[in-house]
């Protein structure tokens, strides 16, 4: 059935994931469609999604936010990457960096010829070249696009910052572009009896609010999308056992380095995020394999500084909903799946899914094509991205605990064994086209989690080993001049986006 004319859009649910939307709706489609927000301040939102990952920066990009600003506003600070402790083994650590390491040569990437001298009898680290290694090691950040004259790219980078303060940012954002905020709690939600769309939902103070499509940001209830359409949930914990986190502030790090810390911890993890004025925390794990009594302990006695309040509980189902856009709503965030926050994809799946929701939005008409598109492509990223994060727990030696045991000896999807087998054979990575982590970063991790290639790119044969052993001295000494020009990340903070004084007495 045709569908008429899309001009009112109402959005459920505010946090990152609803003021994200409406911020990107009213920047885009803010000329032709009518914007309203429900949100109560009675009903708490997550709030930990403090780390990000280099996309970020093209929202803030579109939305014309400025940096400095934006990151002054939400005490944020600068991230090169993960470092990730004991996940392999224990006491081992490597960074999952945004950035190339060294530089390809002649269309071959630069850890075949890393590959080729380990070979050859120097062993090393391949993050001995790595610029983001370095600077992070040194606690430096700056701008660099390049690495002087060469074709090395420079740092790439994200966000950490106060998820919180970031909703309330893009809240001013959105209202100064026209959405309207309605404050109410949501008490029933009415359909058509004909096409089952959702037309209008009534708050609990009985004022209702009529839509033509509806964005469920309603967090891990689903509201409109799983509720009241009644779209399943597709349950991934057999390969990502995790299914609780507890989170607590803590003071300030006395040095701000530019990079958030992973440890693998007996049945999960713990996160450790710099903020300018205090620092984030959380333990990830799994009830089935330890108790929240325990897991607390471990995460107060894991903190580097004071912490500053109790644990807060969060309970998940990592996983997916069926369809993430059924009838006339779409999902976006928590409402849509939860893909644990290892590798800080939360917010990133927010902005992806609102961007691709506005690319296929409907005018009109039956919107079954762009539905389907849409649906599609949601589901790809989503296993993409899955696949990745199991990565982390399946590629590891531990057999220390029973949580590690089994993540060990799991069976894991195939498109993830295959990736892990041509990795292990020739040191290649079977990327999708368009999966969200570049070739660098599956490097990285496979490296990092304990798989040395038996073999190189037989392309990386072609120099002799004297020009073998140059190439490779030139570019650590290039990089090393780079990160020997970059000022302390502190200094780069408090010289352009120091955080309001306010703010850090908040």
């Amino acid at each position: 059935m045709g569908q008429p004319e899309v001009r009112k859009l109402v959005i459920v649910g505010g946090g990152t994931a609803g003021w994200i939307t409406a911020a990107a709706f009213a920047r885009l489609l803010g000329q032709r469609l009518a914007i309203e927000l429900v949100e109560s301040e009675a009903i708490g939102t997550v709030g930990v999604g403090e780390a990000t990952i280099p996309q970020i920066i093209r929202l803030n990009a579109i939305l014309g936010l400025d940096e400095n600003e934006f990151l002054r506003a939400t005490s944020g600070t600068f991230k090169l990457g993960i470092e990730f402790v004991d996940w392999g083994r224990k006491g081992a650590r490597y960074l999952h960096t945004f950035g190339d390491t060294g530089m390809a040569l002649g269309n071959v990437g630069f850890h075949h010829y890393w590959r080729r001298s380990v070979a050859e009898g120097a062993p090393s680290s391949l993050w001995e070249w790595s610029l983001h290694q370095m600077a992070a090691d040194g606690a430096r950040f700056g701008k660099l696009d390049r690495i002087g004259n060469t074709s090395m790219t420079g740092l790439a980078y994200a966000y950490h910052f106060d998820a919180s303060r970031y909703a309330l940012f893009l809240r001013a954002y959105a209202e100064g572009r026209g959405v309207t905020r309605t404050e109410g709690i949501v008490e029933s939600v009415e359909r058509d009896g004909e096409s089952g769309d959702l037309t209008a939902i009534t708050l609990k103070d009985g004022r209702r609010v009529e839509g033509d499509f509806f964005i469920d940001c309603t967090g891990f209830r689903a509201l409109l999308l799983g509720e009241a359409l009644g779209v399943g949930y597709r349950d991934w914990s057999k390969w990502l056992p995790c299914d609780r986190a507890l989170a607590v502030p803590s003071e300030r790090l006395p040095v701000l380095v530019p990079y958030t810390r992973a440890t693998a911890r007996d049945a999960g993890w713990q996160w450790r995020i710099p903020l300018q004025h205090r620092t984030g925390n959380g333990h990830v794990y799994s009830s089935g394999f330890t108790s929240d009594e325990d897991a607390a302990d471990t995460l107060v006695q894991g903190l580097d500084t004071k912490a500053l309040g109790d644990p807060r509980p969060i309970r998940f189902t990592t996983g997916r909903r069926e369809s993430f856009w059924a009838h006339n709503c779409a999902a976006i965030g928590l409402s849509s799946g939860f893909l644990e926050p290892l590798e800080s994809t939360s917010i990133h799946l927010i902005q992806s899914h609102v961007s691709r929701l506005i690319q296929l939005f409907p005018r009109s008409g039956d919107p079954a094509a762009m539905r389907a598109e849409y649906n599609a492509r949601c589901s790809a990223e989503f296993a993409q991205i899955r696949d990745f994060l199991i990565l982390h727990y399946h590629l590891t030696t531990r057999e220390d605990s029973e949580f590690w045991r089994y993540c060990r000896h799991m069976e894991v999807p195939d498109s993830l064994t295959h990736k892990m087998a041509l990795f292990a054979a020739s040191g290649r990575v079977g990327r999708d086209v368009d999966d969200l982590f570049r070739d660098a970063s599956w490097v990285q991790v496979m490296l990092g989690q304990g798989i040395m290639p038996a073999d190189h790119d037989p392309m990386a044969d072609q120099v002799s080993p004297a020009q073998l052993a140059e190439f490779l001295a030139n570019v650590k000494t290039i990089t090393q001049r780079a990160v020997a020009g970059l000022p302390s990340h502190e200094d780069y903070l408090a010289r352009h986006c120091p955080a309001d004084a306010s703010l850090l007495a908040a």
